[in-house]
C-alpha cells in the first residue's frame, strides 16, 4: 500500500523532533500550515505525541521517529 498524503505528513512531523534528547519537544502554532496541524493531532490521537500541537514523543512516539528519521535517512542517500 503505497503512503497517502496523511501520513507522508505525519512523517514530516516525526522527523521534526531532536531524538538526542527527550526534554526537546515542538510546537505546531497555528498559523503552521493546515495539514501540519492535521498531522500533529492525528499523531496525538494515535498515542504518538503528548499533546495535539506537538509537545513531547510518547514511549510509541519515540519508536515511531527513529522508523521515520531512519527511513528518511535511507531514502536521501
Amino acid at each position: 500500500m503505497p503512503y497517502t498524503q496523511d501520513m507522508l505528513d505525519e512523517l514530516n512531523i516525526l522527523c521534526l523532533y531532536n531524538l538526542d534528547s527527550n526534554q526537546e519537544g515542538i510546537k505546531v502554532h497555528s498559523s503552521a500550515k493546515p495539514e501540519a496541524i492535521a498531522a500533529a493531532k492525528r499523531l496525538f490521537e494515535k498515542g504518538i505525541l503528548s499533546q495535539e500541537d506537538g509537545g513531547y514523543l510518547t514511549i510509541l512516539g519515540i519508536t515511531a521517529a527513529e522508523h521515520a528519521q531512519d527511513l528518511n535517512q535511507i531514502l536521501n542517500v
